[in-house]
């Protein structure tokens, strides 16, 4: 990586990765980048598009790896997040995939510590808090006395 390619954004990029072709040729232009705090996705060739997710947001990670991307060394890391924009994503054939989506997990869990967010802020409605049955049904259960 040259030292112009080392910032983005004003962040040290930490992992750069173009995705790559079935096969394992670089010929895409889609280029995934890893700061501290950010992943990086931009996608394009006449009209560019880059999207960003903040590590804290991002719930899970897990790797895919078929029997073809395994004979070219390549794998792919879907990313669970609660980004308003790439919502669920795929890191789609990369090289050293394991590796990948292991240190991916491993800043996404020191941002957290950073932040100190935790699993509780994304739970949300539906969460385990849910499970009790307190909440009525519908609407027609609910005594208007009461509120």
């Amino acid at each position: 990586m040259g030292k112009e390619e080392e910032i983005h954004a004003g962040k040290e990029i930490l992992w750069k990765e173009r995705r790559r072709l079935w096969c394992g040729l670089p010929w895409t232009f889609t280029v995934y980048r890893l700061s501290s705090d950010r992943l990086y996705i931009k996608t394009g060739f006449f009209s560019l598009r880059e999207d960003e997710v903040r590590l804290y947001r991002i719930k899970d990670v897990s790797l895919n790896r078929s029997f073809i991307q395994r004979i070219f060394g390549l794998g792919t890391v879907h990313v669970c997040s609660t980004d308003s924009t790439l919502k669920d994503f795929d890191l789609k054939n990369i090289k050293n995939s394991e590796s990948v989506k292991e240190r991916l997990s491993d800043l996404v869990e020191a941002e957290r510590d950073r932040k100190r967010v935790s699993m509780r802020e994304f739970i949300g409605h539906g969460g385990p808090d849910d499970l009790h049955g307190d909440e009525p049904e519908d609407f027609d259960d609910i005594d208007m006395a009461e509120v």
